[in-house]
């Protein structure tokens, strides 16, 4: 049976390194939400809170296809590589813009 506490850090993991390019495609629900009635405070957290959601979903099926093919820590290692993978990218373009 598959003890779904050791997916926890690995889900985190994931949904960390894959919530910059997951919020990327959210602009029609910014769109449509622009169009409707909320205030610019509601329509914000809106877009954080799905942009968080769609994170930690993807990120909870890759750690949960990782686990079951590789085993709980290989995914979970793999998701650490991935976030420190982004942070490093995102330094590296931050020194040629300077």
């Amino acid at each position: 049976m598959l003890d779904w506490s050791s997916l926890l850090p690995g889900t985190a993991l994931w949904a960390l390194a894959l919530y910059l390019p997951l919020s990327v495609p959210l602009r029609r629900l910014e769109a449509a939400l622009a169009e409707g009635t909320l205030s610019e405070g509601l329509r914000q957290i809106a877009l954080l809170l799905s942009s968080v959601a769609l994170a930690l979903a993807v990120g909870a099926l890759t750690q949960l296809a990782l686990s079951v093919l590789l085993g709980p820590s290989w995914g979970a290692s793999l998701g650490l590589m991935a976030v420190l993978a982004g942070a490093f990218w995102s330094l590296a373009s931050r020194s040629q813009d300077d």
